[in-house]
Order: structure tokens, then C-alpha cells, then sequence
């Protein structure tokens, strides 16, 4: 009985976390960055990360490929940046991993 009710949890969690993965998406913006991270933003190829209020915001001078994990390693954002500042709003608050090319970095917002 106790494993049939992991599983039907972790199955509830996983058809959570595809939701979520739906929900959030990136916005291009012009605005300044208002917060930073407290760890060193900027990147090996320039691209900044930062991440204030519930929001992760990437400035990158070229066209790049963003994955965001949970702290869990759950995926919940895949998308190809343009140069720019681009933001995405996460509806809750906590620490992320963002991923671009070989490099991860921890956000926490």
C-alpha cells in the first residue's frame, strides 16, 4: 500500500512539474537589471545571469540556448535567447539552476 501511494504521488509531481514547464515562458525587455545575484553574474562568453523578486534574467550578446532546473534537477524552462536581456517569472520563489552551454549557475530569487 505505502509504495502504490509513492507511486501515485511521484506520478502527481511529474504531471505537476510538465504543467509547470508549460506555464512559465521567457520575455524579451529593454529595462535595466535592478538586482544581481550575489555570486559573480557575468559568465566565460559575457552572458550575465542575475536573479531578483522572483524573476531570472539573462543578458547575452549572442544567440544562446537556457535550460532552468529545480534544485531538484526537474526542468522547468528550455529556450533559445536572443542578444538581449530576456526574463522569466517563476511563480515561486527559491534557488534555480540555469544552465547555458557547459556552464550551470545557481539563482536564487
Amino acid at each position: 500500500m505505502k509504495r502504490l501511494l509513492a507511486i501515485l504521488a511521484l506520478s502527481i509531481m511529474l504531471g505537476l512539474g510538465n504543467m509547470a514547464l508549460a506555464e512559465v515562458q521567457w520575455h524579451e525587455t529593454n529595462r535595466e537589471v535592478q538586482g544581481k545575484s550575489l555570486n559573480d553574474p557575468r559568465t566565460s562568453d559575457g552572458v550575465e545571469i542575475y536573479g531578483s523578486n522572483g524573476v531570472i534574467t539573462i543578458v547575452t550578446p549572442k544567440r544562446i540556448t537556457v535550460r532552468v532546473y529545480t534544485i531538484l534537477g526537474q526542468m522547468i524552462s528550455q529556450a533559445t535567447l536572443q542578444p538581449g536581456t530576456s526574463e522569466l517569472r517563476l511563480g515561486s520563489r527559491g534557488i534555480y539552476l540555469v544552465r547555458i552551454a557547459n556552464i550551470t549557475q545557481k539563482v536564487a530569487i
